[in-house]
């Protein structure tokens, strides 16, 4: 994967009509209905139902090879990768200061057990599965519905934060748009779906452990923050 220009269609791939549709329904009908209907299903179990799509998508794309699923990338990606950890620390401290300063490391020090739970269940049961959809299959699948790169990573990041609709909370809206923009940025030089899963498991456990958990929390929507 690289962020250069590719051709608009390819003779061995799906119409680009079906891919629009796809893209369409996966990114935007979806999260929509999400919003529409919060509180009438369960969170992770769409989640889980939409991965299983992804995947079933992914099989059908020509091209794609599991074994991208455990490229690691390069060293160069894994400093942008610390990077953007530090940038997010700082911009979660600023907001937490600003918006919520009693919470500031409450979570840590206050549901210590808590906070390790999500520590370790996290990154797999929740960034893994929205990287392989969000990244892996956006970019593998529908990335020539994007010629421009920059085109594609503005697209990723607004995806990203429409699929976080549901919370109902502009903070929420921008931090995942403008992070999503980030990771698929990265994943889209790197080409890597583990990358992908490490910032954005970082960026995740940050801000639970900064105290801004309670608007990422599907819990909380609703409830006025």
């Amino acid at each position: 994967m690289t962020d250069a220009a590719l051709p608009p269609d390819r003779a061995d791939g799906p119409p680009r009509s079906r891919l629009w549709l796809e893209f369409a329904a996966l990114f935007f009908a979806v999260p929509l209905a999400m919003w529409f209907w919060f509180g009438a299903y369960s969170l992770f179990g769409v989640l889980w139902l939409l991965t299983l799509v992804a995947l079933g998508l992914l099989a059908l794309t020509p091209d794609f090879s599991w074994r991208a699923l455990l490229r690691l990338g390069g060293r160069r990606d894994w400093l942008i990768a610390l990077g953007f950890t530090v940038v997010t620390a700082l911009v979660c401290l600023v907001a937490v200061l600003a918006l919520r300063p009693w919470a500031l490391l409450s979570m840590p020090m206050d549901r210590t057990g808590l906070w390790l739970m999500i520590l370790t269940l996290y990154p797999p049961l929740s960034a893994l599965p929205q990287e392989i959809i969000y990244r892996t299959l956006f970019f593998e699948r529908y990335r020539r519905l994007f010629p421009d790169a920059r085109v594609a990573v503005l697209a990723n990041g607004a995806a990203f934060g429409l699929g976080h609709l549901f919370f109902m909370h502009p903070l929420t809206i921008a931090m995942t748009a403008c992070g999503g923009a980030v990771i698929g940025w990265a994943y889209l030089r790197s080409g890597s779906t583990l990358l992908a899963v490490a910032m954005h498991s970082a960026a995740g456990l940050i801000v639970f452990t900064m105290g801004l958990g309670v608007y990422f929390y599907s819990g909380a929507v609703g409830r006025g923050f």
